[in-house]
């Protein structure tokens, strides 16, 4: 698993301690996937109800609250397949 992977595990656990209502997966362009669902998150790539994909920069960015969800979707540096009702769910929860 690459560093990258780990901290976003990481951080994505600390804002998401109750889990998830659904199941959702982050791809991070040439680093690997992290999967959120009712159990926690974690490493891996598995089906989704929604899959949302930026470049590990935009992540941190939204995670720092230097960028919300919402205008990285808008700028399409966030790209979202599935169930949007879950990843504006998601896009709160991250800040």
């Amino acid at each position: 698993m690459s560093k990258v992977i780990e901290t976003a595990v990481a951080a994505l656990s600390a804002r998401l301690s109750g889990g998830f209502d659904g199941v959702a997966k982050f791809v991070f362009p040439g680093e690997g996937s992290i999967m959120v669902d009712g159990a926690g998150v974690r490493a891996g790539d598995e089906e989704a109800d929604v899959t949302l994909t930026a470049a590990t920069e935009v992540f941190e960015m939204i995670l720092a609250g230097d960028l919300s969800a919402a205008s990285a979707f808008m700028s399409g540096k966030l790209t979202v397949d599935g169930n949007m009702g879950l990843a504006m769910k998601l896009g709160g929860a991250l800040g």
